[in-house]
């Protein structure tokens, strides 16, 4: 959605504290994240970044003074589905946290 900048997300970027400006870049991060975590052969990488992407979204919505369940842990949320969905499919992760008998 950053990368449309539709009138909503404009709006709630500047809310947070955020010039419009960075909106675009913003986007487009997330969008190259999110490609390297849908590719099996990145998709630690693309994780990890994601997960490096979300930590700012909680410490923004901290700053800003949201609330706790709907807005601050909302990325941590997303984090936690991201890794136990990593979890599930990549072998490797599976070997190195062996949380399967």
């Amino acid at each position: 959605m950053k990368v449309m900048k539709p009138d909503f997300v404009v709006k709630a970027t500047v809310q947070l504290g955020f010039s419009e400006n960075v909106i675009f870049p913003l986007g487009i991060t997330v969008l190259i994240c999110t490609i390297l975590y849908a590719v099996p052969r990145t998709a630690i990488l693309g994780a990890i970044l994601l997960t490096g992407y979300l930590g700012g979204a909680v410490a923004t919505h901290v700053r800003s003074g949201d609330p706790l369940f709907s807005h601050i842990l909302a990325p941590v949320y997303f984090a936690v589905i991201l890794w136990i969905g990593l979890y599930l499919r990549e072998p490797r992760l599976g070997a190195l946290v062996p949380l399967r008998s």
